[in-house]
């Protein structure tokens, strides 16, 4: 049973007290992010903001703004004290979601439920999923996840029994999310495949029992399009399957779509190969040239990418050979025109 939440002070002392517990949150939030889980990151942090942000439950996640005929829907999500088929259930009535319209349309802002009026037609429905689900108070923030084609949310919920989000509780939700989105980009940095203009819309990134942490929009999309019965949260059977042979291109019967798997570190990487006359090199051989094109050493490279420094070693005598280049001067410049 949570302790009750106590609405925070205005005067200097408390403004003091709210701006230590702020630096406490974000030096254990940076804790987390060089740890050794950093995978967990998401999950991890929202442990942290609680302690911060006192709520009764949470929900975050990726999610598409839908338009042109598709609704929202959420691709991957976490939560803390809601049902399993909570999201499953929200992506059924989204379209009626005006709180969800209206924080998607103001990235980057803090919002609580006043500040959404409800005008849906079918706002019934709505009211009635946040009944069931206990959602009285609530307070989101959504903003851009670069390069994946998707927006990343966090929302907090207390019952009605306990007092509404404060201001200066909007306010540390807020700048806790921008850390977390710094730290969590940099993470999908070192994981994802490329350089910095690399897109991550076509990429996803597993652990080893197949439990997605992220996916780009390209990659949810075409996933959804090979395994109709997808559940979103997960890799399909078989490319989890698969996941035991590293590497391997996986071509399921329905769909269009080829999906390589690739180890990246303790997870499973998957990208979608490119048909087209696209970069030469292969998904991993791109992160070692990269990485060694920005200035680290064989020892760096082995220990972000879960590789050995003899396996680095061939995958970058494998990208001079397929770039044509000798040294590393040529080695930057063939990435840049690439």
């Amino acid at each position: 049973m949570n302790a009750p939440i106590r609405p925070p002070g205005t005067g200097p002392q408390q403004a003091a007290t709210a701006l230590q517990e702020l630096s406490r949150a974000l030096l254990a939030l940076t804790g987390l992010a060089h740890g050794n889980r950093p995978h967990a990151l998401l999950a991890d942090a929202m442990q942290v903001l609680r302690g911060l942000v006192p709520f009764d439950a949470a929900w975050w996640g990726e999610v598409s703004q839908g338009g042109a005929g598709d609704a929202p829907r959420t691709w991957l999500h976490g939560s803390i004290g809601l049902s399993r088929g909570f999201a499953d259930e929200w992506n059924q009535l989204a379209v009626a979601d005006d709180f969800a319209r209206h924080s998607m349309q103001r990235l980057g802002t803090v919002i609580r439920e006043h500040e959404a009026p409800v005008t849906h037609a079918d706002a019934q429905t709505l009211i009635a999923f946040s009944e069931r689900h206990g959602l009285r108070r609530c307070m989101a923030t959504t903003v851009e996840l670069p390069r994946s084609g998707l927006l990343f949310f966090i929302s907090l919920y207390r019952p009605e029994t306990q007092p509404p989000f404060s201001d200066a509780q909007a306010l540390l939700l807020g700048e806790f999310t921008r850390h977390l989105l710094c730290h969590w980009s940099h993470a999908l940095q070192r994981w994802a495949p490329g350089s910095a203009q690399h897109l991550w819309d076509s990429y996803a990134l597993a652990e080893p029992g197949g439990a997605l942490l992220f996916a780009g929009l390209r990659m949810g999309q075409a996933l959804a399009e090979a395994y109709p019965d997808w559940p979103g949260d997960a890799l399909p059977d078989d490319l989890r399957q698969s996941a035991a042979r590293l590497p391997c291109t996986v071509a399921p019967a329905a769909g269009r779509h080829r999906f390589r798997l690739e180890a990246c570190g303790p997870l499973v990487a998957v990208s979608l190969p490119s048909r087209g006359a696209g970069s030469p090199l292969a998904p991993r051989e791109m992160s070692a040239a990269t990485l060694y094109a920005h200035g680290q050493s064989y020892k760096d490279i082995a220990a972000t990418l879960g590789l050995s420094p003899a396996t680095v070693r061939t995958y970058l005598r494998s990208a001079y050979a397929a770039l044509g280049v000798r040294n590393k001067t040529e080695l930057v410049a063939a990435l840049r025109r690439g």
